[in-house]
């Protein structure tokens, strides 16, 4: 496809002309809904909005501008420092990672989103992988993955927690705006893309091979925390409970530009194991939305029910 002339940038400085023609051909040859764009439309607009540009910093607006042009509302810019602060290595607390033994040994973990440096990950999957060996020191009958606090991130180091408790196999798939596949699996509890190691080794299996799962779901469950949701769809002995998700269950791909600047750049929609395609909010099989009243602010009506549900489940079910 041959690109569409810049001629309307003539007046900018030929260091803003390339930075923002090189923002918008990433755009046009990577972007999810590239064959829903009017890319020369939407080149003369950006390039009338940087009008005058003599840096790279006076295209960021039309770099925006565009980017919500391309109606994926989940592709974004950052600045220089924005990138900086989201990729260092204490980016984002650990301290909602957490995994506890419920009532009538029912294992618990909840998995908030991580976003940061390679050092963020690794200790991600380590506390992660430590929560749900405590929470299966009993042998869990069933499990409850709590993914209301998750609103994304990097979806690999999440799968990495859960996968054992996901099950080996196929979970899910990326595609592209061609229809392209690439496939989620799990292998030895560790997450696996087209076959290939997408980081951390195999983990200590859950005792219970494929156990009941209940999982819950908020209005907060954004992006990688839908891609795990995705990953549990079509699991048997599987259910979903809360909220329905924020509505962004696809994947972005990050493009470092020549002044420390990023795109995140939305490439494909998040599908299950059975091919299904997701590109909107997610609904539960059981909606159910917390009690705000005062008389019931300690009670977490979404777990109870998650717990109802599991003990029904002849894994969990007294004798």
């Amino acid at each position: 496809m041959s690109r569409s002339q810049d001629s309307s940038g003539n007046d900018m400085a030929p260091k803003a002309r390339t930075y923002l023609s090189k923002a918008l051909s990433i755009m046009e040859e990577h972007s999810l809904l590239r064959h829903q764009v009017d890319w020369a439309d939407l080149r003369r607009k950006a390039f009338s909005q940087a009008r005058g540009a003599q840096k790279p910093a006076d295209t960021y607006g039309a770099i925006g501008s565009a980017l919500q042009t391309l109606g994926d509302g989940h592709s974004t810019f950052w600045e220089p420092e924005q990138v900086k602060e989201n990729l260092s290595s204490s980016a984002v607390p650990l301290d909602g990672l957490q995994g506890r033994s419920l009532k009538s040994g029912i294992g618990y973990i909840s998995l908030p989103g991580v976003q940061g440096s390679q050092k963020t990950y690794d200790k991600y999957v380590g506390q992660g992988r430590d929560a749900v060996a405590q929470a299966d020191e009993t042998g869990a009958c069933g499990w409850v993955v709590d993914l209301r606090s998750n609103t994304g991130g990097n979806m690999w180091p999440m799968l990495a927690v859960v996968g054992p408790i996901l099950g080996d196999g196929k979970v899910g798939m990326f595609v592209d705006a061609d229809g392209k596949k690439s496939i989620w699996s799990i292998k030895n509890g560790a997450p696996y893309v087209d076959g290939k190691s997408a980081g951390w080794g195999g983990s200590q299996l859950v005792a219970r091979s494929i156990p009941p799962v209940a999982v819950l779901t908020g209005k907060r469950t954004a992006s990688a925390g839908e891609a795990v949701v995705v990953a549990f769809r079509g699991r048997p002995d599987t259910r979903f409970l809360g909220e329905r998700t924020n509505g962004v269950p696809t994947g972005n791909e990050g493009y470092r530009l020549s002044d420390g600047a990023m795109l995140i750049l939305t490439e494909v929609k998040d599908a299950d194991r059975t091919g299904r395609a997701y590109d909107a909010a997610i609904p539960p099989d059981e909606e159910i939305v917390n009690d705000p009243r005062p008389v019931a602010r300690n009670r977490d009506q979404v777990l109870e029910a998650a717990q109802n549900w599991l003990l029904k489940q002849a894994a969990c079910r007294r004798t």
